[in-house]
């Protein structure tokens, strides 16, 4: 016990190195791959802890949980464990994600939090990281299509967290006036007999209502055309598109002009061939290559955050199913389910609506509905009919041998996991007996 305890007041002062201490190192893109290379150059990688924590780092992208965004969670990460969690999620061209983390611990522990994208050949590239504080993140989607989010703990630091993940537009709205009813023709409808497609959408309002600047930028362009009619052309800073107003009744903007965010560039009307239409803002985004749809860059309508309807004082505890069956998925919605067995048993990783992120003894992780987890109280008893059978440390005929039990023993079953049965003795100990 001496042996053990040292070690890991050892391992505990390199990690407090890895933190803070001076290592020659190229600088790294970002928190997580600093400490990382830190264990490497501590040479932690070589033994079990480390080498586990690199490795989970690279499993939880390849493993993500599906979820839908809005999102949010509380979870506990435990000292004893190499926690982490990794979400897949999708987003929209123009929205803006908002990963907002906070951390309740005895100790300051660090949480690396980073997002990626997957690129057509399968590797992963990181796209934006937190600072070593880690308690918010922003990133506006490029591309429509899938994202990944990774959350991974320090080495032997525990303490609960809460996560949340918002989406909204990464622009401002057009008009002062924020109102979602007024946006009443989308991208890609069919115009002029499906002979074009619409490359924006239409606002409506009163004639000569004031139309503003969605962002900080350049007017690059104000003149006519007669699709358009009046039209302002303005390059928010920093981006690589462009935007376009148009039917017009007045430009007031003009070409060349240093703009905030709220000035007015022109007057709402219905200019061009909207001649026979109601006075309405055609708003647009155009790249070097096509226009995009501008409804995500825009769109005032913001989904709530969903609240936390599960007990949290379960985190970290290890439940058991009480359906005869029930559905484990990597999604929040039960998407493509797994049945698991009654009384199969799980441990609560974190709590989110009426749901619980679980893991199987195998590894496996996914969300059950909480209201299908009790606690993994006394089922039966059972007798040990060998002459001795072995008392594992987990649900695996290679596993550890943590006791053997005697012939005539009798040993109380909290739970099952495939061919195997969650025990614990009369002096306390727990563990798994197969069932073969």
């Amino acid at each position: 016990m001496k042996s053990i305890s040292f070690y890991l007041l050892a391992v505990t002062c390199i990690l407090q190195a890895c933190k803070s201490g001076p290592f020659n190192l190229l600088k790294p893109a970002s928190p997580h791959q600093q400490y990382e290379r830190k264990l490497v150059n501590a040479g932690l990688d070589q033994n079990k802890m480390g080498s586990s924590w690199i490795s989970k780092a690279n499993s939880l992208l390849q493993n993500a949980n599906g979820i839908k965004v809005p999102y949010k969670e509380t979870g506990y990460f435990a000292a004893d464990k190499i926690g982490g969690a990794s979400f897949k999620f999708s987003l929209q061209r123009g929205q803006l994600l908002t990963v907002r983390l906070t951390k309740q611990s005895v100790s300051n522990f660090s949480i690396y939090m980073d997002i990626w994208e997957q690129k057509e050949n399968g590797e992963f590239k990181v796209l934006a990281f937190s600072d070593s504080l880690g308690t918010e993140l922003q990133l506006e989607a490029k591309r429509s299509g899938d994202y990944f989010l990774r959350l991974q703990p320090e080495l032997l630091a525990s303490g609960s967290y809460t996560l949340e993940l918002a989406v909204g537009p990464s622009l401002g709205y057009p008009l002062k006036a924020v109102n979602r009813k007024q946006i009443q023709s989308f991208f890609g409808v069919g115009r002029d007999n499906d002979t074009r497609r619409h490359e924006g959408i239409d606002i409506f309002s009163s004639f000569r209502t004031p139309v503003i600047a969605v962002a900080e930028g350049t007017v690059t362009r104000v003149n006519e055309n007669n699709l358009g009619g009046k039209v302002v052309w303005f390059r928010p800073k920093g981006k690589d598109y462009t935007l376009y107003y148009a039917h017009l009744d007045e430009q007031i903007a003009n070409t060349g002009q240093e703009v905030m965010l709220g000035d007015t560039l022109g007057l709402m009307g219905n200019t061009g061939n909207a001649k026979t239409t109601p006075p309405h803002l055609h708003f647009g985004i155009y790249t070097s290559d096509s226009a995009v749809d501008p409804l995500p860059f825009v769109d005032p309508l913001i989904p709530l955050m969903p609240s936390i309807n599960s007990d949290i004082t379960k985190l970290n505890a290890t439940l058991r199913t009480v359906n005869r069956t029930i559905e484990i998925s990597d999604n929040q919605q039960l998407i493509n389910p797994e049945k698991l067995k009654q009384n199969t048993v799980v441990r609560v990783l974190a709590a989110s609506n009426n749901f619980y992120k679980v893991e199987l003894p195998n590894g496996k992780s996914g969300y059950v509905a909480s209201k299908s987890l009790v606690e993994t109280k006394s089922l039966s008893t059972r007798k040990i009919t060998n002459v001795s059978q072995s008392l594992l440390d987990s649900p695996n005929l290679a596993a550890g041998v943590k006791a053997n039990l005697a012939l005539g023993q009798t040993v109380n079953v909290m739970g099952v996991f495939e061919d195997f049965q969650l025990v614990s003795t009369a002096d306390g100990e727990v563990g798994w007996l197969s069932l073969k």
